[in-house]
């Protein structure tokens, strides 16, 4: 079976591998195609797309927005087929990455008042040429030796609830999907499993988001159990949504998460590319 992988992550957000060595992994994979989704940014997808190669993988240029989420708390939204140039959507992601930069300094603030020594220079450091973001934090905090690894860092102080945890202003969710369509992009929900919803909510939650318009849910991914997908794979022929997957690859920030493999049990069908592609082509017929 031809698979893809249609949620990852480059150094241009929050992961290990630069743009173009995701394009190369996915081809070393066997992979039929492969989308990048960053976090609130486009920067890597030029790199990307030049990275196409006529026996390679499928490039799908993407990005992941977080958003806010109805009844309060966040979610994500991936967008697929985006165009980065397009002018409406490149000043959308520039209002979320003031928004993350605004944060950032408040995390390091925090953290120096509960007795850690860090730095601002050293998160930048640790990011490198990509936006700034919480597992750089989470870096800076294991080389430091503060904690002995990235889950202990986000356990103590960075996930949400914990002392250093700081909210940032995000879109909501209709206006990233407006921002994803107006660049020709589809909007599919991200691991929605994860919300951690009873199920007859969640298909509430998606079918208003239907409404405003999603096209998609990420029913393959690499924290979903079985029952999980099949519920989500369920709902999305009941709400005649189109179905999305990826691992959401990190490279070496979520070593358990191989490209295109999850945890060593997602498989997500190369089969699915065509209900996106008619999801995708409806916006333009």
């Amino acid at each position: 079976m031809k698979l893809i992988d249609l949620h990852t992550h480059s150094t241009a957000s929050d992961g290990t591998l630069p743009p173009a060595q995701v394009a190369l992994a996915a081809a070393q994979a066997g992979l039929s195609a492969v989308a990048l989704t960053d976090h609130d940014t486009t920067q890597g997808l030029a790199e990307f797309l030049e990275a196409a190669a006529s026996s390679g993988p499928e490039l799908v240029p993407g990005v992941e927005l977080s958003v806010d989420r109805p009844g309060g708390g966040s979610m994500h939204m991936v967008g697929l087929w985006v165009d980065h140039e397009e002018p409406r959507f490149k000043q959308g992601l520039e209002r979320v990455q003031t928004a993350r930069k605004q944060r950032n300094p408040k995390i390091v603030a925090r953290l120096q008042e509960l007795g850690v020594d860090i730095t601002m220079d050293e998160v930048v450091a640790a990011a490198g040429r990509g936006q700034v973001g919480r597992p750089h934090f989470a870096q800076v905090l294991v080389d430091k030796g503060v904690v002995a690894g990235p889950g202990e860092a986000f356990g103590r102080f960075l996930k949400r609830g914990a002392p250093a945890y700081m909210e940032k202003e995000r879109l909501n969710p209709s206006q990233a999907m407006e921002l994803i369509r107006g660049a020709g992009g589809i909007s599919v929900l991200a691991h929605p499993g994860l919300l951690e919803l009873h199920p007859a909510a969640l298909e509430e939650l998606v079918k208003g988001l239907k409404e405003q318009g999603l096209m998609g849910i990420e029913a393959y991914y690499s924290e979903h159990n079985p029952a999980t997908e099949r519920r989500l794979l369920e709902m999305a022929a009941r709400l005649g949504l189109a179905v999305s997957g990826g691992s959401d690859f990190h490279g070496h920030n979520k070593p358990g998460i191989r490209l295109g493999a999850g945890k060593g049990t997602l498989r997500v069908p190369a089969s699915l590319l065509a209900g996106l592609k008619q999801a995708r082509d409806a916006l333009s017929g």
